[in-house]
């Protein structure tokens, strides 16, 4: 049987637990009874898509990386040694990461410290 609380608090438990496996820690909240097949097996599978996953794509880009051949510099080239080019990653990294994380955040977490009120 599938455990967990009801509303915000289950869903921020369930989200954790697939989180924590997909980066292969395999933690839960301690409210969440994992110890049953289904959770055993859909989070050994999510822990096998963190791995091998992000491992195969990242092999196959070094790979290609390797293979590849110099480019000369020209007028459109970027310099990736400028501020403009540091500025334009953190910036790219944290749009990504913020318009990932935040509607799981705002179903879970948030939503919960708002019900509990004054």
């Amino acid at each position: 049987m599938l455990t967990a609380n009801s509303g915000a608090h289950g869903f921020t438990e369930i989200m954790y637990a697939y989180t924590s496996a997909l980066a292969n820690n395999g933690q839960n909240y301690a409210s969440l009874n994992a110890n049953n097949p289904f959770y055993n097996s859909t989070l050994a599978l999510a822990m096998m898509a963190g791995r091998f996953g992000l491992a195969i794509p990242v092999l196959a880009l070094a790979g290609r990386f390797r293979r590849q051949t110099c480019c000369p510099v020209s007028s459109g080239t970027l310099a990736t040694d400028s501020l403009l080019f540091g500025a334009l990653v953190l910036g790219t990294a944290l749009l990504v990461g913020g318009l990932s994380y935040f509607p799981a955040l705002a179903m879970g977490p948030i939503v919960e410290h708002l019900l509990l009120g004054p």
